[in-house]
């Protein structure tokens, strides 16, 4: 009954940090102190339950820092016009047939880059929406066009928060995650470029507004030279440099084409860094406002908390009841099958990506080690379900704030086909990377 208190408390603290626009933060806080009287109520001692959580925080420190450094890459890419290049480029090569193709795949492209949906829907998205209604495309289609490719990179970029997260918690490697996701990725990329192939030629763009093309060239140098933070990011993971070296890598050239290229001093750059890109004057470069560490410090809090839930829900092991429940369903349904119901109730209920996952995380971990699902496995599951079903509800943060962003309206999600072709394609076809996943009693 307390645990259920408990619950009903952190829900309605969350829907109300929603509704009244509010930091998660403030909620978290308050779901957290709900658990501890729980913690207190069934016998242990405040120390004892501060000092579960503070473990758990240690061992996702190495996250949170990761996750820092990419404000700083959010920061260093939009002052030096890396992102302004990829645009402009791109627009150099759109024909008028594969206008929602290139729009799609270079979306994937920057958010894998980039490892961030809502910095390329703000950015990318937004140049690429006003290309559509002045080309006479369907902005419905363009919308889902849109956010399928944000969401490429946030789930398996290895310098997206979200896969970071979930190499974090759930002890795995980040690298070996990537590979697999890439690899369980083809068949939903293949179904969703035959999709858009079919939707470009039937909506091609009229025209190319040439005023728009002429503000990049106004706003930016468009320099060769803007490539180099973002080769340097695509590159270096591919020859296994680690995630912190590489980042480090595309500030520091990111800084020097900033410095060097486009012409903007030192102290205005450390400044962009910490604070985030603000542009001067009204014009194009408004757009790619945003970025830099204080970005960040909101989703690190939120982590902090969050791990601290789950080392108070692992000493005192308070949910027990709930996962072995949960494990006879696993038995049952299949474990992924279950990964999808709970991740679905989890992103109903909280409307946040990241919390989702971290519910995911404490109520299936026990089940699915007690089930003989491996670490890796539990994931994988998680990437390609929670992670993107989180961001198809409606009223979801990973929904709402894109389509916001881009001026669409939730009818473009039936057009997000890769949001929901990895899902769906994975569920048929898990058994070939872990086998069976209906638990030891069901394969004795």
């Amino acid at each position: 009954m307390d645990l259920a208190v408990a619950f009903i408390v952190f829900i309605v603290s969350m829907v109300g940090a929603i509704f009244l626009d509010i930091s998660m933060l403030l909620a978290l806080f308050i779901g957290l102190a709900a658990f501890l009287f729980v913690g207190v109520h069934r016998g242990f001692s405040p120390g004892n339950l501060l000092h579960m959580g503070f473990e758990a925080v240690k061992e996702s420190m190495g996250v949170i820092e990761v996750m820092l450094i990419i404000g700083f890459i959010t920061a260093t890419w939009r002052i030096s016009g890396t992102i302004t290049i990829f645009v402009y480029y791109g627009i150099q090569v759109i024909t008028p047939p594969l206008f929602l193709m290139v729009t799609f795949l270079l979306s994937c492209l920057l958010s894998y880059a980039l490892g961030t949906s809502f910095g390329v829907a703000g950015t990318v998205g937004v140049i690429f929406m006003a290309l559509a209604r002045s080309g006479g495309v369907d902005p419905v289609i363009a919308g889902g066009v849109i956010m399928s490719g944000i969401y490429f990179g946030d789930r398996c970029s290895p310098v997206s928060s979200s896969a970071n997260m979930i190499a974090g918690i759930t002890g795995t490697e980040i690298y070996d995650n990537v590979k697999l996701m890439v690899r369980t990725a083809l068949l939903p990329m293949g179904i969703t470029l035959a999709a858009y192939g079919v939707l470009s030629a039937a909506n091609p763009i009229k025209q190319v507004d040439e005023a728009l093309v002429r503000s990049f060239e106004e706003s930016f140098s468009l320099s060769l030279w803007a490539f180099v933070p973002a080769i340097l990011m695509l590159l270096l993971p591919l020859l296994r440099v680690k995630v912190r070296s590489a980042m480090a890598a595309s500030i520091i050239s990111g800084v020097l084409v900033a410095w060097l290229v486009q012409g903007v001093p030192l102290f205005e750059i450390a400044k962009t860094c910490v604070l985030g890109y603000r542009a001067q004057g009204d014009g194009l470069g408004t757009i790619l406002n945003g970025g830099g560490l204080v970005s960040m410090l909101e989703v690190a809090g939120i982590l902090v908390l969050s791990s601290t839930y789950s080392g108070i829900f692992s000493g005192t092991d308070m949910l027990r009841q709930l996962q072995d429940m949960l494990g006879r369903a696993c038995t049952r349904l299949g474990r992924f099958s279950v990964m999808v119901l709970v991740s679905t109730a989890m992103a109903v209920i909280f409307c946040n990506q990241t919390i989702s996952t971290l519910m995911c995380s404490d109520l299936l971990k026990q089940p699915y080690a007690a089930g003989g699902g491996s670490k890796e496995e539990l994931a994988q599951d998680m990437e390609n379900s929670v992670i993107l079903i989180a961001c198809l509800i409606p009223w979801s943060i990973g929904c709402s704030v894109p389509l916001s962003f881009l001026g669409a309206g939730y009818n473009s999600l039936p057009y997000a086909v890769y949001m929901y072709a990895v899902p769906i394609c994975y569920w048929f076809t898990k058994r070939r990377w872990f086998g069976s996943d209906r638990g030891l009693s069901a394969a004795s």
